[in-house]
């Protein structure tokens, strides 16, 4: 394994060091300053994952660590993870995805005032962490995700960061019009071109020159209209409709999508050759229920925003509120969020915002009713609050220790534990 990750390495051009002894990299490691290391857990003269841990127990500078594991030791890579490694990789794995997540770790390091500023999760924060670097590379980009989970929001992020940030950003919903609207709305018409054209109008490709434009639900463009885009992307210039002349065009195109594209692809609804001229670099937003670190964090920025435009003092979300919105499916996601903010903002008469205007459907949004415990103390009544909150966990998650820990965001050590003092079993 090591020749063909130096042969592979040689061919990227990255600079590397092999060593397959636990002696030859500690002293390495000690000497010289490192960017990244790889390493398998199992080596000749020792293990990869005890060198780790003695050079952090020694104090030693640690650049980030990759494991490379195989399955049977997937558990002992998340152990690692926990300890501060930046992350594994399992055998059998590919090449090509290898030295992606190479060059992600191996880029300029982001501010940490930056890299908050899509969320607080790992995953949004990795996002945030890339488009610096895809921002300066002008290539073309496809966002993917479930409608509300922000794509947009991603792409006028690129393009402040780009080198078009003082060109325009303009934006078109490709599934919100007709084929015939959404010609016009593209290319632009001229004067009398048809009924209505009273004056000549530029385009959306005119209208973004010198900046980025973004084509949201691609997914849902006619085919008629995929080939004239294609051709746009190719030559670089428009007619208008109605038109003769053609007019050069630059910009910097962004497109997202709720749909699979390469399923779009294989049924012969969305044409191969557009799809690898827009899938250039693929971001895929993960729905909110799966970064729920992210849930309070938004909720408190559209809070504020939310105060902030009714001219009110920051109101508050009470515990029960936090607790329903970090229960909440969130089918609609961000956008979903942030218009729960806004009607509480609204219903609220007080300064403290609870469920009831939260949600206005009292229906599944709403966490579960409280526990009833007879004659309690707060002390009891927590205890049953977290005991069921760890059961609907649980039931949501089959029973799997290691899938409901991290969806509540403890160890799994943390909910063994935790079981044990509220007399739990793993089966319930």
């Amino acid at each position: 394994m090591g020749e063909s990750l130096s042969d592979r390495f040689q061919l990227e051009g990255l600079a590397f060091d092999w060593y397959q002894d636990v002696q030859g990299a500690r002293a390495a490691l000690r000497e010289r300053d490192y960017a990244l290391v790889i390493s398998d857990i199992r080596l000749r003269d020792g293990r990869g994952d005890e060198l780790f841990e003695s050079l952090r127990a020694a104090g030693v500078a640690m650049p980030p660590w990759l494991f490379i594991t195989g399955h049977g030791s997937v558990d002992r890579a998340v152990d690692l993870l926990k300890q501060g490694a930046a992350d594994y990789i399992t055998k059998p794995f590919d090449l090509d995805s290898l030295v992606d997540r190479l060059r992600q770790y191996l880029q300029v390091p982001v501010p940490a005032a930056y890299a908050e500023r899509l969320g607080v999760s790992p995953v949004m924060r990795h996002i945030a962490s890339l488009l610096p670097r895809l921002a300066q590379q002008g290539t073309s980009i496809l966002i993917t995700g479930e409608s509300g989970v922000g794509k947009e929001v991603v792409a006028r992020e690129l393009h402040a960061l780009s080198g078009n940030a003082a060109g325009p950003f303009v934006a078109v919903n490709c599934g919100g019009l007709t084929e015939t609207l959404l010609e016009a709305e593209l290319f632009g018409h001229e004067k009398g071109a048809f009924t209505g054209a009273l004056r000549t109008r530029p385009g959306v490709f005119e209208q973004a020159h010198g900046g980025t434009l973004f084509l949201d639900e691609i997914g849902d463009m006619p085919p008629l209209m995929q080939v004239k885009l294609l051709r746009v992307l190719q030559d670089r210039e428009v007619i208008r409709v109605g038109g003769a002349r053609s007019i050069p065009v630059d910009f910097r195109l962004i497109c997202a999508t709720h749909r699979d594209l390469r399923a779009e692809v294989t049924e012969g609804r969305f044409r191969e050759d557009l799809f690898y001229r827009i899938h250039v670099v693929h971001l895929r937003i993960p729905p909110l229920r799966e970064r729920r670190d992210d849930i309070l964090w938004l909720a408190q920025r559209f809070l504020a925003e939310a105060c902030a435009r009714g001219g009110e003092s920051v109101k508050k979300l009470t515990v029960a509120g936090e607790q329903a919105l970090l229960t909440s499916a969130w089918p609609g996601n961000v956008r979903e969020l942030r218009n729960a903010i806004d009607r509480a903002c609204v219903m609220s008469a007080g300064d403290h915002l609870v469920p009831e205007t939260l949600f206005d459907d009292g229906g599944t949004a709403l966490p579960a009713e409280r526990p009833q415990v007879r004659g309690a103390d707060l002390y009891d009544y927590l205890r049953a609050c977290e005991r069921e909150h760890i059961q609907t966990a649980l039931a949501e998650h089959g029973g799997r220790i290691a899938a409901t820990a991290d969806a509540l965001g403890i160890s799994r050590k943390n909910l063994w534990e935790r079981m044990k003092r509220l007399g739990m079993d793993a089966v319930e």
